[in-house]
């Protein structure tokens, strides 16, 4: 097993001197402000430094990046990625549990049978998680001219672009790259199945009829996928608050990078936000609880959005 390096190492330090400038380019792409040197040399090189280093016969390797909304699941992976391009000309592809939704007819259909808070996106149930198998799959078995589309999602709409503008990914990669809230996540114990967790599902699943459906849901193909993961990086968060305020900072930076107005409408409120994120309050919890023990990797995320890996190989 590969030791994972320190961030005065000698590998380290030539792959930040090599990806610096690229790095700090995707963050100013990003509309990201004020993130800091430290968090390359200390956060990012190391973990690229680390993947490099693993190996899989003739497969591409699996990642997983998870954490509570707003945790910066996505922007870290998009970091990483970059490093493993220019620092070793690595050849990397990643997609979100975001960009494999059930289309919202699909969700309807669920909600008109099970509870109406199906029809919401997001919590367990809501996923096409056969498409996720699918991609995954072609992705592993592509010959060097496969072409693979790439799942998008768009959440202002709510809905997935059109299929014929999703990306298509040459080839078979060294490294597939996945986010997930809840990717890795278990089902929770349904022994003593607590009540209510928030206003929302005081007002409207005070029986449990949705939270019980969805933690059946996580039950079953979820795992399937979860199995599948080579590496699995917690994101971990303070506390549930701090994952409302981030998911709030997230919307407001990407209200910064679009420029349609329709797409600017669908922005929410920071009420709306709130409100949001208590759908995914009961399961978070229990990932912020449990995750840290079979996480592979736990980067730990201050208020201040400083990092630290608190577990590592």
């Amino acid at each position: 097993m590969p030791v994972f390096p320190s961030t005065v190492n000698t590998d380290c330090l030539e792959l930040l001197h090599k990806t610096e400038f690229k790095l700090k380019e995707l963050a100013d792409s990003l509309k990201i402000e004020g993130i800091s040197d430290d968090f390359f040399a200390e956060t990012v090189a190391p973990l690229a430094v680390y993947l490099n280093s693993l190996e899989k016969d003739d497969q591409p390797l699996f990642i997983c990046f998870t954490g509570g909304q707003g945790s910066g699941k996505t922007t870290l992976s998009e970091f990483v990625q970059l490093a493993l391009q220019v620092g070793y000309d690595r050849k990397t592809v990643g997609f979100s549990i975001d960009d494999i939704y059930k289309t919202r007819e699909e969700r309807e259909r669920i909600a008109a049978s099970v509870h109406p808070m199906c029809s919401v996106r997001g919590v367990p149930g809501t996923h096409d998680v056969g498409l996720g198998l699918e991609t995954l799959e072609s992705l592993c078995q592509a010959e060097q001219d496969t072409l693979t589309a790439i799942p998008s999602f768009s959440k202002p709409l709510d809905q997935h672009f059109p299929r014929e503008s999703w990306q298509r990914y040459k080839g078979r990669p060294d490294f597939i790259f996945f986010d997930a809230w809840c990717g890795g996540a278990r089902p929770l114990p349904t022994e003593n199945w607590k009540g209510p967790m928030n206003a929302l599902e005081e007002e409207e699943d005070p029986d449990g009829i949705w939270s019980r459906w969805s933690n059946s849901e996580l039950s079953r193909d979820y795992q399937l996928l979860f199995e599948r993961f080579d590496l699995l990086l917690l994101i971990k968060v303070p506390s549930m608050e701090h994952v409302y305020e981030s998911r709030w900072l997230q919307e407001q930076t990407l209200e910064k990078t679009l420029s349609d107005p329709e797409m600017l409408k669908k922005i929410m409120t920071k009420e709306q936000v709130y409100r949001f994120v208590m759908y995914y309050e009961r399961l978070t919890r229990y990932v912020l609880e449990e995750m840290p023990s079979f996480a592979d990797i736990v980067l730990d995320r201050s208020e201040g959005f400083e990092f630290a890996f608190s577990k590592h190989p």
